[in-house]
């Protein structure tokens, strides 16, 4: 499977095509709420369109903002999956110049200007990640700890009871089974690993 990636930091491209000015603008959103707030912002109300698209995972959302339908919107969704983006907005602002693109022309003007957008932004992998709870004997707990980057794991919290220490550890989700396999190794069989939740 190939690796999801997101933006590092927003980006934007502007571009004339046959005297209408378009602006691309992508940033990196986590959440729908997120994604309509930062639309907000980067719209200008004073343009002909605002046209945009975004992905979380499986959740999308485009718009044509009164292109004819499947013109804008659907063209830039397409630009994000094409460049293998995902907690993504794009806006492509549009100021008319008065030369008519035709179905076909705005289709590959929006696209377009999305998909460059995106190719020249600075991108960061997406990673899975996931969040566990275990529990080790206290001689156990410095060893634990000093393994845990091998694993890429975070360690959230440490509480301590009458048997040893309870870690909330967060690590990316393909790392998780070998970080079980180690504990139940060095505890014998006796450490406890509870799943929390998964991104």
């Amino acid at each position: 499977m190939n690796v999801l990636h997101t933006l590092r930091s927003s980006a934007q491209l502007q571009q004339e095509i046959r005297k209408s000015r378009f602006l691309a603008q992508a940033d990196r959103v986590d959440s729908p709420d997120e994604a309509m707030t930062s639309l907000k912002r980067l719209s200008d109300p004073l343009a002909t369109h605002n046209c945009w698209a975004w992905r979380i995972g499986a959740l999308y959302r485009f718009s044509d903002d009164g292109e004819p339908g499947g013109t804008a919107g659907r063209p830039i969704l397409q630009a994000i999956e094409g460049q293998g983006m995902d907690r993504v907005l794009v806006v492509v602002t549009r100021w008319y110049g008065g030369i008519k693109l035709g179905t076909g022309g705005l289709a590959r003007a929006y696209g377009g200007c999305a998909a460059e957008c995106l190719r020249l932004a600075e991108r960061i992998p997406l990673v899975a990640m996931t969040q566990l709870r275990a529990h080790c004997e206290f001689a156990l707990l410095p060893l634990l700890t000093a393994r845990l980057p091998e694993f890429q794991a975070e360690k959230l919290e440490e509480t301590f009871d009458a048997r040893g220490a309870w870690l909330s550890l967060r690590l990316p989700r393909d790392q998780a089974g070998g970080l079980r396999h180690l504990l139940t190794n060095l505890s014998k069989g006796r450490a406890i690993i509870e799943p929390e939740w998964k991104d």
